[in-house]
């Protein structure tokens, strides 16, 4: 299984996704600072991953925190945290793990530095156990939306490479193909970042499951052409309501299912749904640098000068949604209900 982030001898060790598919490297973190870098220039990206990367980073910044009484711990705890607060705005998971943890500080309040230390270590590491255990279960959920035979439609990464391990849309994926079911996955190259090219693509191929590459402005006519049998994506952000923010160019892959009949399933854990957040209106939507559209691998592809709108997601109403899969079930319509019934359940 693909090792996304790991802890390792009081480091944070991260798989460089900007380096695949051509070369399998991983960059070292050995402060705070070099995760939370890592995470805003999506050397690790994925809602799930970013979650345990930052849970991970927050652990080694206070491993290395030189106070010695508690109000001096919490005040460069706190400065920590808003360090990967100023990251990647629209990944839910993100600030969840920065609750988390910060919640771990103010509970434990009456203990002492060290052991304070210990026990943010020990929580980020279990919560990266616990996320593969978590894919897991959404994948045995999925599993059974998949028909055999099924040819699937993804889009961006949500895979191994998106969480600590195994993966959520693909975690679905692979649930049934490890069922047995005869499947073919297309995976939609994503622009600008391309990470159904170099990540999804690589992520199937070595796990043996067959992928086709088609590019963004194919899925409308593979549709037409009957060569899909469902489309199922990831998420960054689950509102209240059902709608979804997701990678850009995930709302236009909903309409065409729409119009073509075909399911359209989302697959994120619960820790991804915002309860603040009724309606995707109010999702912050991350706006990235103009060169992930003006050059492709450090090549310029477009005219010098030219303007550039590059925000990295979008949002998918509700409506469009045929299922939302989670690790504690398959969540229909209507979603306000259901998905606050189910999470009132898993507390």
């Amino acid at each position: 299984m693909i090792k996304t982030v790991a802890w390792e001898k009081d480091r944070v060790i991260l798989i460089d996704q900007t380096k695949l598919p051509a070369e399998k490297t991983y960059v070292i973190c050995e402060d705070y600072e070099t995760v939370a870098e890592a995470i805003k220039t999506m050397i690790v990206r994925g809602a799930p991953a970013i979650g345990v990367a930052a849970a991970m980073g927050i652990a080694l910044g206070a491993l290395h925190s030189t106070a010695s009484t508690y109000g001096a711990f919490k005040e460069q705890f706190e400065t920590i945290c808003h360090a990967f607060a100023q990251t990647r705005p629209t990944a839910v998971n993100l600030f969840w793990a920065i609750d988390h943890m910060k919640g771990l500080v103010i509970v434990h309040g009456d203990k002492g530095v060290e052991e304070l230390k210990s026990l943010l270590k020990n929580e980020a590491v279990r919560m990266g156990e616990e996320d593969i255990a978590i894919n897991r279960r959404m994948g045995a959920m999925g599993n059974e939306l998949i028909p055999d035979g099924a040819r699937i439609l993804t889009h961006c990464n949500a895979g191994a490479l998106a969480t600590a391990g195994y993966g959520t849309a693909l975690g679905v994926i692979r649930a049934a193909h490890e069922a047995g079911k005869s499947i073919e996955v297309f995976a939609c190259e994503t622009r600008p970042f391309l990470q159904g090219a170099r990540l999804t693509a690589w992520e199937l191929k070595e796990s043996g499951i067959p992928v086709t590459v088609i590019t963004d402005g194919m899925a409308g006519y593979a549709m037409c052409k009957k060569q899909l049998s469902l489309v199922i994506t990831g998420a960054d952000c689950i509102c209240s309501n059902g709608d979804v923010a997701n990678k850009i160019g995930t709302y236009g892959l909903a309409v065409l299912a729409r119009e073509h009949r075909i399911p359209f399933y989302v697959a994120a854990p619960l820790s991804t749904i915002n309860p603040a957040c009724g309606k995707g209106e109010g999702v912050s939507i991350e706006e990235r640098d103009r060169t992930e559209v003006t050059h492709i691998a450090g090549q310029r592809v477009a005219p010098e000068g030219v303007d550039v709108w590059n925000p990295a997601f979008d949002i998918t109403p509700s409506k469009y949604i045929s299922a939302i899969i989670t690790e504690k079930g398959v969540v229909t319509k209507p979603y306000k209900r259901n998905l606050g019934k189910l999470r009132t359940k898993s507390r």
